[in-house]
Order: structure tokens, then sequence, then C-alpha cells
């Protein structure tokens, strides 16, 4: 087992991997920005090392700086959370060839799944299902465009092979737009992702966001701990997720979850994982791999007993899974609201000095943050301050239960989008459970009419 770990990352997740490595005896060697230099995280660690300015490309994107820290501290590991650069492969080479270990699945792997071509055509071999759509990248041949588009069916949408975040697709209603709309989506994915690769899907007019959270260790035992629903979403960000997924048969997601950990068993896939698909009339349509802890953990950490970011660790070390597949029990319901510190229905930011801050409390009730009253939250990054979660016997209780935190929640001196999950924690159909990836976006727009 590592005796030292660096934690390559930030705000939440930064304090989250910092309390796994307290409970395994581990000491945390955190690395900061100038902006967040009082950050509860930094205060905590064993070590806290500055690696650089506020903006994130020169700090928390520095390769260089973050395994130099590595070294002059005698980490063994390295940590790196969600975003930044958890999913880039580069970074994933050159901790180890540095002679670190890295938290997270191969470069190999990270590069398959990081390609969305890629990734559809490694899990059509595995035998996971796909959305229809092109074999890989679109060809540049005018007239085999359309066919294709006609064989798929309209409407279709145009994706970058490299895209993530919501950014990089367009969808395609008619014939006359499709020419156009591939061109522009490749301009925009050569400017954003520097890989003009694009591809083509049928577009789904109102599925669900389910996703399937994986865990695998270097001796090829892989095991799935369910599911969780992210449907909720605005822009493609998540804003509320929950454990199980509602009203879909338990036999359908275990059917679909061994085939996720199968395709981790043959694609030799190491570490945590998110196979995140469609799910439209009792079909599951794979959209894309996240090989990486996501966010939203923590409900399927509730609802399973497991905790995800400590397994990681074991994996990392060269450890066995401590568990099989026959071990994993999914025992009530779990929600998660995002808190961020931005407006909660213009949805601009809103940085600032926190001057109250009072998190919720009481029975299954979990607050994951790094805030405390006299912070300051810096512009620089994402505005995501911190994740309520609560677990309760059934959705309803949840419900209610995550209702009361919220109420009880006191954030000062800064905007938060609390109200709008006060809002929605009552609306009648998210309440009725089921609603699909576009219920939020047009909640708010018909919100925004009532003005």
């Amino acid at each position: 087992m590592f005796n030292k770990i660096l934690i390559a990352n930030r705000g939440e997740i930064a304090l989250r991997i910092q309390r796994a490595c307290r409970e395994l005896d581990i000491k945390s060697v955190v690395v900061y920005s100038e902006a967040d230099r009082d950050a509860m995280y930094v205060r905590l660690a064993d070590e806290a090392i500055c690696i650089g300015p506020a903006p994130a490309a020169g700090s928390y994107l520095q390769m260089p700086a973050i395994i130099s820290a590595a070294e002059v501290s005698g980490a063994q590991a390295i940590h790196p959370g969600y975003g930044f650069l958890s999913e880039n492969a580069d970074f994933a080479e050159r901790v180890e060839r540095s002679g670190f270990a890295f938290i997270g699945p191969t470069a190999e792997s990270i590069r398959i799944m990081g390609d969305k071509v890629s990734a559809k055509q490694a899990m059509l071999k595995a035998g996971v299902p796909c959305v229809p759509g092109s074999a890989g990248e679109l060809p540049d041949d005018p007239a085999e465009l359309r066919a294709l588009a006609r064989d798929i069916g309209y409407p279709v949408i145009i994706k970058a092979a490299g895209g993530g975040g919501g950014r990089g697709m367009r969808v395609v209603h008619a014939e006359g737009a499709l020419l156009s709309a591939v061109q522009m989506t490749k301009s925009e994915a050569q400017a954003a992702f520097g890989n003009p690769a694009v591809y083509m899907e049928k577009f789904l007019e109102n599925p669900r966001h389910i996703e399937i959270q994986v865990m695998a260790d270097t001796f090829k035992n892989a095991v799935h701990l369910g599911e969780r629903d992210c449907s909720m979403q605005r822009r493609h960000q998540k804003v509320i997720e929950e454990a199980p997924a509602f009203g879909i048969p338990r036999k359908l997601i275990e059917k679909i979850g061994e085939r996720c950990a199968a395709a981790c068993r043959k694609l030799g896939y190491r570490g945590a994982g998110t196979f995140e698909f469609l799910y439209e009339n009792g079909e599951f349509y794979f959209i894309e791999m996240n090989t990486r802890v996501q966010v939203e953990h923590p409900v399927t950490e509730m609802v399973t007993g497991i905790d995800i970011v400590k397994t990681q660790i074991l994996v990392a070390a060269g450890e066995p899974l401590p568990f099989t597949q026959r071990d994993i029990e999914v025992r009530g319901h779990a929600i998660e609201c995002r808190i961020n510190a931005e407006d909660p229905y213009k949805f601009t930011p809103s940085p600032g000095k926190l001057t109250a801050w009072h998190p919720p409390g009481g029975p299954g009730v979990r607050v994951d943050s790094h805030m405390y009253a006299g912070y300051t939250v810096p512009p620089n990054y994402d505005s995501m301050v911190g994740k309520i979660i609560v677990h309760a016997n059934t959705r309803g209780e949840a419900l209610k239960r995550m209702s009361s935190a919220l109420l009880e929640t006191v954030v000062e001196g800064i905007k938060t989008n609390i109200p709008l999950h006060r809002e929605l924690l009552v609306d009648a159909n998210f309440v009725a459970g089921g609603t699909n990836i576009h219920y939020l976006e047009k909640w708010l727009s018909q919100r925004a009419d009532h003005q």
C-alpha cells in the first residue's frame, strides 16, 4: 500500500480523496493554485505545494509542475480526481513513466474511451448496445453523408469524436441542413478539441440518462455497482442525480450492468469507470465512458455501502477488488443535489466571500463540500461548491429528506442554485419519477415565460 498520495485536483473532490487517504493511513499531499491558498483541504493536508497562479492553465493543468511536486514530496501515487487532467492519457502516461502510480485506468484505456468513435467500436465488439449511427468518422462525400443520414433516420445528431461536456454537438432535423451542420461541427471540434473528426448518431427524442458504475482490478475482476439516473440536466450539465433509477426493471439493470463489467474484463480496464447510456422504450444505448471517478459517485456509495475512492486507491496499489458481484446489494434510495455558486435561474456565476455557511445534518444526510464561513469562492473555476446527498428507505422518503436538508442549508454572501433545487423537489413530474433529459430545460423555459 502507498504511504503518500499526491492529489492533483481542488475543491470538494480534493477533500473527498483526502478523507479516503486518512482512513487508509496514507499521507496526503495537495497541490494548489494561488487562488486556493486558503482552501480547507490545503490546511488539512500533510503537505501542500503551490504550483502556480489562479488560472488552471498555469497550475492544475501544468503536468511538469504536478510531477515535480510528487517528486519533491516523495509521493508514490497521483490521484487526478475528476476534470482537469483526470482523462488525459498523456498525463497518465507521464505519471507512470516518471515512476508513480496513476490512480485510474491505463493511458491506453483512456485513449480508447476518450475518443467517441473508438469507444463506440470497442463497445460494439464487447457486445454493449450503442445508438444507431455511423461506423466511424464521417466521410467527406456529400452523397455518402446524405445516404447515411437517410439510413439512420432523421433527426440525427453530429458529434465531435473528441468532444465532451456537452460541446461539439449539433442536431439535424432535415436533409437540407445536414452538410452545413457537419462542416460547422468539424470546425468547432478542431477549435475546441484539436481533432476535427465527427460522427453521426440517431437523435433520440425523449431518452433518460442512465449510467452504470463499474470497478475493475488488475486481475481481470470487474463488477458493476448498479445505476444512476442523471436525467435532470441543463445544457448537458447534470443538476440532480439519484440511485437507483426509478421505474427501470432490475432485470434490465443487471443485464446491462453485467455487459459493462464483461466489457471491462475484455478491455483489461483498471479502476473506477462509468458507462453512460441513453435509455428509451426499454432499450439502453451506449454514448460514452468516463474513465475516472464521477461527481455523482456518492449516490452509488450511499446505496451500496462501497467506498469508491478507497477502492480506487486499493486497486491502483495492485490489490484485488475486496468484493464480488454477489456482495453488491442496492439498498434504499439516494439523491444528490449539486450546489453551485450561481444565480439559480440565470445561471450567471456568483463568486465571492461566504459570510455564512451552515450545512444540513441529521440521519441519512451527507455533505461533500470544502466550504466554510469566511472562505472566498474564486472566479477562476467551475461554479460547483459542494454536493448535498441524502439516503432513505424509499424514493419518496429521500425526496422529503432532501427538501428538509436544503431548507436547513444556510449560504450567505454569494448566490447559489438552492432555490432551484427546492422548486424542483416539489415539481409534480419530478416527484412522479422518470423525467427525460430535456425536462429541466423545458421546465426552465416555461418558468421564464410565466415570470
